[in-house]
């Protein structure tokens, strides 16, 4: 019988969900950990066994009820401690060129998906009145994102989601954390296709540092935590600029061919 409490940790086949489950591995938690991309596997190989851990990987689609209703069915009724809600990509280009199913891919993993999961979940903690939700917002939810306007959207959603969820569950005894990281280390502008801007090419955080800013801040049960000086100031600027202005900047960061001129 496990005795272990069990977190799940969704986009954990690299970057920093699957720093996230490294960690969580580390700090006594069994894992069950997903993604949409079969590098899942090689992640589960490497994380069995870290520090007494068990691991279940599961690749499904998260942008569907029906993928998450897999990855649910494969906790096999064991109760969830810990939810790291971390599933999520991007996609450059200007939205009206970029592919509908593309665009619609990002809002329904970003934001369907990753709600659907936490309502079937939150449920079961608040009925047990104990539990602890990560959810990866990002700063990018602060600016309107010229040439990334989708992805940056689904983050507004996700950041406000994350404060108004907490307050809701705030006598519950489930607390909601909301990770919010500026441009990190890992796949995410390749998938997005992104690698000719400005903000693909400049330095990034360590995925590593990030999942450790997370993670702290779920076990101590903050309300959200931004990475990084550099962020921290970022957000602090944009709640005080006007929108055009930041949805300008970020225009020269993001602009495909950006990185050339």
């Amino acid at each position: 019988m496990a005795t272990r409490p069990l977190a799940l940790v969704t986009g954990a086949s690299s970057g920093i969900g699957f720093e996230l489950a490294h960690l969580c591995a580390n700090n006594g938690f069994d894992l069950l950990i997903v993604a949409d991309r079969p590098e899942i596997d090689a992640a589960a190989d490497s994380l069995r066994g870290l520090g007494g851990a068990t691991v279940e990987a599961v690749q499904v689609d998260l942008s569907t009820e029906e993928g998450v209703d897999t990855l649910l069915a494969a906790a096999k009724g064991r109760p969830v401690e810990a939810l790291l809600a971390n599933a999520g990509h991007g996609l450059g280009h200007a939205f009206l060129d970029q592919d509908w199913k593309a665009a619609r891919h990002v809002v329904d993993t970003n934001i369907t998906g990753t709600i659907y999961l936490i309502h079937k979940v939150g449920k079961e903690m608040r009925a047990r009145k104990g539990g602890k939700i990560l959810i990866t917002g990002s700063v990018a939810g602060f600016t309107p994102g010229a040439f990334q306007a989708v992805y940056n959207g689904t983050k507004a959603f996700i950041d406000s989601f994350s404060h108004a969820l907490r307050n809701e569950l705030k006598d519950s005894g489930v607390t909601v954390t909301c990770l919010m990281p500026g441009a990190t280390e890992t796949e995410f502008f390749e998938r997005a296709g992104m690698t000719d801007t400005k903000v693909g090419t400049a330095p990034k955080d360590d995925p590593a540092d990030v999942a450790k800013t997370g993670f702290e801040a779920m076990m101590r049960g903050d309300g959200d935590v931004v990475h990084g000086l550099h962020n921290k100031l970022q957000t602090t600027v944009a709640n005080v600029t006007p929108a055009a202005m930041l949805a300008e900047q970020h225009r020269k960061m993001a602009e495909p061919g950006s990185a050339k001129s």
